[in-house]
């Protein structure tokens, strides 16, 4: 059950990550985000009328230098409430710098705590000698493992992924429409798709209404999710693009992750329904 909190650090990343494999879109202009964002989720297990609020995330964005190059550092945080730690602590941190001038990824850190496990995911990606450097550690007393991969045409990583595929067009796809995307996860590089499935007004846990997108990611197969398309995700039909909300079916209910709050957005919410 409390995978939950790992469906929402990494299930937010995975709804938006779609047609960055064609090369016209590898880079794009950022029109939908600015330093100082930061948005927030609660993370629901939900079965029937019960909903159980377990932890919060955080996606936020900052200007800052990696090696001397102008990037945006995106960075990612979750984690269990206190009252639900003895259950099984979670902390979930992703962290990535990414270059602004052709928004391509630089150097990606995750680092996933679950009650007494801890492991870590880095990539260092290296655009001169076309590869990419992954290290990974998922045992407390061992070392990383590393190794290295040849650079396909848009490889990005999960989190720079959500904030690239926001400034992405979305009115040229119809409904049932599968978008090819390419990601690395988990030291390995995985050609994927996002099914659009249209448009949709929903309400969230505060009985706010949005007008959204709505897609559902084919998952990988062997991560925390189970391969197929269980997952749904509602964008923000706007031009934040922002995520209300992520939900996965599980065996006996779901888990959801829900839109609280966001600060400092670059636009006003314009999809919002007020009757």
């Amino acid at each position: 059950m409390f995978k939950w909190i790992h469906f929402v650090t990494v299930g937010i990343t995975l709804f938006l990550i779609y047609s960055t494999q064609a090369k016209s879109q590898c880079s794009v202009d950022n029109f939908s985000f600015q330093p100082g964002e930061t948005v927030t989720y609660h993370a629901y297990y939900n079965w029937h009328f019960i909903w159980l609020n377990a932890g919060i995330v955080h996606f936020n964005v900052e200007d800052r230098n990696y090696k001397d190059t102008n990037s945006w550092f995106f960075s990612a945080y979750g984690r269990t409430y206190s009252g639900y730690d003895h259950f099984m602590k979670v902390r979930d941190t992703f962290e990535v710098y990414v270059d602004k001038n052709n928004f391509q990824p630089l150097y990606f850190n995750r680092v996933t705590k679950e009650g007494s496990t801890e492991s870590h995911h880095k990539y260092f990606f290296d655009y001169q000698n076309n590869q990419v450097n992954s290290q990974i550690k998922k045992e407390e007393n061992t070392g990383y493992k590393d190794s290295t991969l040849t650079l396909q045409d848009c490889t990005n990583d999960l989190l720079t992924m959500v904030y690239k595929a926001r400034n992405l067009e979305f009115d040229k796809y119809q409904k049932d429409d599968k978008i090819p995307i390419r990601m690395i996860v988990d030291g390995k590089i995985y050609d994927l798709y996002i099914r659009y499935l249209g448009k949709e007004t929903i309400k969230n846990r505060d009985d706010r209404k949005f007008r959204c997108l709505k897609f559902s990611p084919l998952l990988v197969p062997g991560t925390i999710f189970e391969s197929g398309e269980d997952m749904t995700v509602w964008v923000t039909d706007d031009l934040n693009r922002i995520p209300i909300m992520v939900e996965a079916k599980i065996l006996v209910g779901s888990i959801k992750a829900v839109f609280v709050d966001a600060i400092g957005l670059r636009h006003k919410i314009t999809a919002e329904v007020f009757d």
